[in-house]
């Protein structure tokens, strides 16, 4: 079975074609490591610890305080759930 349109060194499987990666190693995107968690925590409680200073303003209803404060604690909650798991050695 003849390949049509590729000469002999560019067939499929032949290990004289164009190299695909080059001289970078072929990763998956989980094999990247964030960086610098402890500044992710940092950033995370800062953040909450903001929209919990939102609360003091001129604002006449309280939707905008649930959301504030929903936010906040959702922030908090993924700090101290990574912090635990952590600990425990489910995540890495």
């Amino acid at each position: 079975m003849r390949v049509t349109g590729l000469r002999s060194t560019e067939r499929a499987g032949s290990r004289g074609g164009p190299a695909v990666a080059g001289t970078e190693p072929v990763t998956s995107p989980d094999q990247h490591k964030p960086g610098h968690r402890k500044l992710g925590r940092i950033g995370a409680v800062v953040s909450a610890l903001v929209l919990l200073s939102m609360l003091i303003g001129n604002h006449e209803g309280r939707v905008e305080d649930i959301w504030l404060i929903g936010l906040a604690v959702g922030l908090l909650a993924i700090v101290v759930g990574d912090a635990v798991l952590r600990r425990n050695g489910l995540r890495s």
